[in-house]
This record gives C-alpha cells, structure tokens and sequence, in this order.
C-alpha cells in the first residue's frame, strides 16, 4: 500500500452517566405520619400533582389556636379604639389630660400590632397546614419510595420521601483529558470561549446495549475547572428523551467527532502490537522489509491516523505480517 496524506474524521468515545435536567428529592416540611400515598414508584406525574399526605390533625389545632388568639387580640383592639375615641373627643374638650389621651393612644396601637402579630401566626399556620399535602414541583418520574403508609417522617430525615425526574431532556456528563481539551478549543474558529463551545459538532451517544441513540446531542457547558486528583475536566451534552428513553442513572458513551487535514491513514490489520508500541513494516528501495514504529493520532473505522513515523509516498506491507521478517526481501503484489 502507498501512502498518501487525505482528510479523515475521528470519532473519539467518553465514558458518559446520564442525568435528568431536573432531579428533586421530595422532603416533607410537615412532621407527623404518613396518611396516605397518591402515586408508585416508577410513575410518571404532572407538576402540581400530589404525592403524599401527612397527617395534620396537630396542624389543624396549631391553625385553630392561632385563630383564636387572634379573635381575642381583635376584641382588645376593639376596645382599644373605642377608648381612644372617647378620650380624643375628651381631650379636645379639655375634659381629660392630654396624658390620658396619648396612654389610650399608646394602648391603642399595642393592640394593633398584637394583632397584625397573631394575624401572621394565623398565616404561618396556614402554611405549616399545606405542607401536610406534598405536591410534584415539576413534572417528572418517581424513583423508590422507602417509606410506606403509617412511616413516622420529619423534617431531618436523612432519606428524602422519593426523587423525581424530569427526563424530557436528559443530561449526559463525561470527562476530557487537557490534552483532548485543549485540542477541541483549538479547533474552534470562534473568537469567545462560549462561542467555542456552541460551535463544537453534535454528539452521539452509544447506549449501554451497544445501540446508539435515535437523537444526537449537543455540548452545552464545560466546567469552570480541571479536577486536579484526575486532571479531567466535566463536560455536559444534552440530548432530546421525548420518548422517555432514558433515564437518570443510565450509562453509555459519548462519541465525539473530529476532522483531521491532511494526515496519513493506515489499516489496522496492516500494524504490529508489540509491548504497547505499534509498528508496521515499510519496504525501502530494495523492497526489503523495515520495521518502522510509528505513533498515532487516533482511530477512524478500521485504520488508524499516523501522526509521526510515515511519510506520504511510502509503503507498507498490508497483510501476513506474523509471517515477516526484519530485512526480509518482499514482491509486491501489482
């Protein structure tokens, strides 16, 4: 085979998790027993759609006393106003001191602030009272609910109630070498790094199967910085799930496609493994066989791209290479 320098495209393959856009874990922010439980695991719901009901017989009461308190504050305010309007009218006669007027008017407005207090009580109960009715934050599927009817739950418990994940659009996550980063920013014509980054080619992704999925995704976001326990970045693509295909926790791979200018291809089956260097034989003048190593630059289908080692023009034996030897004479086939 004679070489020759052409344009090839690279497909570079990441380990890749999959996660929802959005992932909540549901927590109760009411105390008490779990009363009833309106969905499975596993079901998909609507936002707004309720999930658990936690007993609220104490909140009711804490709403009940509340109101109370706040009637009786009414009543003083009541009273309050009433005296004070009689000793304004006193004090514009000069029948009273104008000192009872302002205790009347000092006791006046003690009332009413007791009861904008109890008013906000009554509204805090309120509050306290809906959280007894969990609902769905946004539209999603339920994962595993680890606690059942009659489970004691709290504001602090370390498991929350279930998640729920909204996979109409999934995201998938992988890690990139400096290296590979730093080769993708360069190719980027794109002047800002933001721009870069929208100007990078679709992605695919290969399930766990072996299949790859029917929508080809896009690079959204790369991470602000490298991990320095790996030297990795995070980078995060996004894929259409209208099918509900996939879910968080899923794996597979992403391939991420690259086009090299001018570089030299060479069959897989035309190279020699031998303690992790790659080597391939090229005929020299005489067509005696020289075993050349060579280094590589990345796979497309069945050959791989050279990057040093070859030169365009030269040639190299395709086949029956276990049966060669260093210096050997060589007839090439016409």
């Amino acid at each position: 085979m004679v070489l020759q320098e052409i344009d090839a495209d690279v497909d570079t393959n990441y380990p890749a998790r999959i996660e929802g856009k959005v992932n909540v874990d549901i927590r109760s922010q009411a105390e008490g027993y779990i009363e009833k439980i309106y969905v499975d695991e596993g079901s998909y719901v609507a936002a707004g759609h309720p999930l658990f009901k936690i007993n609220d017989h104490s909140l009711i009461e804490q709403l009940n006393t509340a109101k109370a308190t706040l009637n009786a504050s009414k009543a003083i305010l009541a009273n309050a106003t009433l005296e004070l309007d009689k000793n304004k009218d006193l004090s514009n006669s000069n029948v009273v001191s104008d000192y009872q007027f302002k205790s009347a008017k000092a006791t006046f407005q003690n009332a009413e602030a007791i009861v904008n207090q109890n008013t906000a009580l009554v509204e805090a109960a309120k509050v306290n009272l809906s959280f007894s009715l969990i609902k769905a934050p946004v539209s999603g599927y339920i994962g595993r609910i680890p606690k059942r009817m009659g489970n004691l739950v709290a504001k602090g418990d370390a498991l929350p109630l279930t998640t729920l994940s909204d996979v109409s659009e999934v995201y998938a996550y992988f890690s990139m070498t400096e290296k590979d980063y730093l080769r993708f920013i360069s190719i980027a014509e794109a002047k800002s790094f933001q721009d870069k980054v929208s100007d990078m080619p679709s992605v695919k992704l290969i399930l766990a199967d072996g299949n790859t999925y029917s929508k080809e995704g896009k690079i959204q976001m790369i991470d602000g910085q490298f991990d320095k326990a790996t030297g990795a970045i995070s980078v995060r693509a996004a894929f259409e799930n209208k099918e509900n295909i996939l879910r968080s926790g899923n794996t597979g791979k992403i391939v991420l496609p690259e086009n090299y200018k001018d570089v030299i291809l060479v069959p897989v089956l035309a190279t020699l493994d031998v303690q992790n260097k790659i080597f391939v034989y090229r005929l020299n003048k005489q067509n005696k066989a020289e075993r050349v190593a060579v280094k590589l630059a990345g796979k497309s289908g069945e050959n791989y791209l050279v990057s040093s080692g070859l030169n365009p023009g030269d040639r190299i034996v395709t086949k029956d290479l276990n049966l060669i030897q260093e210096g050997e004479q060589i007839t090439p086939e016409k």
